[in-house]
């Protein structure tokens, strides 16, 4: 004899409605298409029939659901069991791994932070190296340094434009006096 899972919905038809049509993600579109599909099935049917017992076709099985779907049926397990144990919004929720942990610590990120705010900062990425190997022994790649300072930090070396040697200071004030009108 198969396992005889049964999931009772506990959310309303126009609640289910109301979420499947503000639904974002694919996933949690198929997620609460099972579940909608399982209560009209069941208010389909009617709660109990004349006899008092219920209908044989009350609730969707696995295997109609997971064809409807195009999933599997383990899958289709697994998601009914999550909305038995946790409700709809461990149904819904969708778990995404942690990641890699930085290689830079978060104290020092904030210190960096403060130091590219002050008007002296940094006057290249390198020199940033040299001061994560001193300050936390922390061996980091040119890449890695950019990417965090410019779009982590979302700041920029305080390192002016380079002028020409041979430029003559007359000639610059004269041209700034021309530009401003």
């Amino acid at each position: 004899m198969g396992n005889n899972f049964r999931v009772e919905v506990d959310e309303s038809l126009e609640e289910l409605q109301h979420r499947l049509r503000r639904a974002v993600t694919a996933t949690t579109k198929e997620r609460l298409q099972m579940l909608y599909w399982i209560k009209t099935k069941a208010n389909a049917c009617g709660t109990l029939s004349p006899k008092g017992t219920r209908c044989a076709n009350a609730n969707a099985t696995r295997q109609e659901l997971s064809q409807q779907l195009g999933r599997d049926e383990s899958t289709v397990y697994r998601w009914l069991k999550r909305y038995k144990q946790g409700g709809i919004d461990a149904l819904l929720e969708i778990k995404t791994a942690p990641g890699k942990p930085g290689l830079i610590p978060e104290t020092a990120i904030a210190q960096l932070h403060q130091r590219l705010s002050q008007p002296q900062g940094f006057r290249s990425y390198s020199q940033i190296q040299e001061w994560l190997t001193q300050e936390y022994q922390v061996v980091v790649a040119y890449k890695t340094v950019h990417k965090i300072v410019r779009y982590k930090l979302n700041a920029k070396l305080k390192v002016p434009r380079p002028r020409s040697a041979k430029a003559l200071p007359e000639v610059q004030d004269a041209f700034k006096k021309n530009c401003q009108k």
